[in-house]
């Protein structure tokens, strides 16, 4: 039932649009044109006001019955993505130039309208779906935090937006993320370095001592950036370093997290000694946010029945399982919407090599219509 070329036609009109974070003005246009054309309600909020970008998050309404679903895909794409050319050879789309490809999430979005067009062509019944796209998910789930959830009242959704097919993920991990700001004190460096206390060195202490990487099979750390001193004859007065702890287990990550702040709260203490006759210690400030939620979807939840069931009709079987990565199903699953993701196909993502095969779309788009007629029963 689902039409291929439509489907390939589809994605590579959306390809073709410019759609980076904060910058989706064009994207969220066809779509809430694309949606109005399907018989939707098409609504934003102002998120986009919010957080200084051209458009808030869209949600399009489809009128059913029973119990209304969310299906959840997001319109920004990382960059470069300026000047995207899709190219459809031997039934992969990849990038003709030097940019991403856009399948995150452009594939989603396509098998999403390619799968309502067939439940209405054939008149079958589903439930009431309230597609949520949202803004800014490339730079820290940004538009589902920002999210006007007044705007749907669907307790359970789908999220189209991880590689693969005939995959979903049930569980990711809660994260913070972490900043540390060390001050020492500067001095010259080649005449009274013993006057200074370097900031740069407590760091390294600080890190030194730090369990990094994978702490176990539930959860990471990672320190990405430091910056800080002024130049090579200058001991280092002040240091930042940023990271995060992710974890599948609130205590494990609670853990992990003051494990962190620790190491460098003891690097500060050591690093106490006396100069001029007075007593000097780095100065040590912290601050940790709560990045995103938990997402711990349970195996026999009805969603994944649902799709169980779903997959079964079309004679397949569906991979269940964690991920290691954040996504807007995290923060839909923080607001009480039961969510998981679906796998859409893409794959190489984030990078210039990012492809999608048109027939991997096609089984994406056959088990969300499966999906929808069964909630449609029920």
């Amino acid at each position: 039932m689902i039409d291929q070329e439509r489907l390939a036609a589809e994605f590579a009109r959306m390809a073709a649009i410019a759609s980076p974070p904060r910058g989706e003005g064009g994207m969220a246009r066809y779509l809430a044109e694309r949606f109005a054309a399907l018989g939707a309600e098409v609504v934003f909020d102002g998120a986009g006001e919010r957080v200084g970008g051209e458009t808030g998050n869209l949600v399009a309404r489809f009128p059913g019955r029973g119990e209304p679903l969310m299906l959840s895909v997001h319109m920004d794409t990382v960059e470069p993505c300026i000047g995207v050319t899709p190219l459809l050879r031997d039934g992969v789309f990849t990038s003709a130039g030097e940019t991403v490809l856009g399948a995150d999430d452009k594939a989603g979005i396509a098998e999403l309208i390619e799968a309502i067009e067939v439940l209405q062509a054939a008149a079958i019944p589903h439930p009431p779906l309230e597609v949520v796209v949202t803004i800014c998910e490339e730079i820290g789930l940004v538009g589902a935090k920002e999210f006007d959830y007044a705007l749907i009242s669907a307790r359970r959704g789908l999220a189209l937006d991880t590689s693969g097919v005939d995959l979903v993920i049930n569980r990711a991990p809660a994260a913070n993320k972490l900043r540390f700001e060390i001050t020492g004190r500067e001095s010259h460096a080649g005449i009274a370095p013993e006057k200074g206390l370097s900031a740069i060195e407590v760091a390294g202490r600080g890190i030194a001592a730090m369990r990094l990487g994978r702490i176990d099979a539930e959860t990471t750390a990672n320190l990405g950036t430091i910056a800080g001193g002024q130049a090579t004859n200058i001991v280092a007065k002040s240091v930042v370093v940023e990271g995060e702890a992710r974890s599948h287990d609130a205590a494990k990550l609670a853990a992990q997290t003051a494990h962190m702040v620790d190491c460098f709260e003891a690097a500060a203490r050591a690093s106490a000694r006396e100069i001029d006759g007075r007593l000097v210690q780095a100065r040590l400030k912290t601050e940790i946010l709560a990045d995103y939620p938990l997402m711990n979807v349970a195996a026999e939840a009805p969603i994944l029945t649902l799709l169980r069931s779903a997959a079964g009709n079309l004679g397949r079987s569906l991979e269940i399982r964690a991920a290691g990565g954040g996504s807007d199903a995290n923060i839909f699953n923080g607001h009480g919407i039961e969510t998981v993701i679906v796998g859409t196909g893409m794959t190489n993502v984030h990078t210039v090599d990012e492809s999608v095969s048109v027939a991997d779309m096609v089984r994406v788009a056959e088990l969300l219509v499966e999906t929808l007629r069964l909630a449609g029963e029920g």
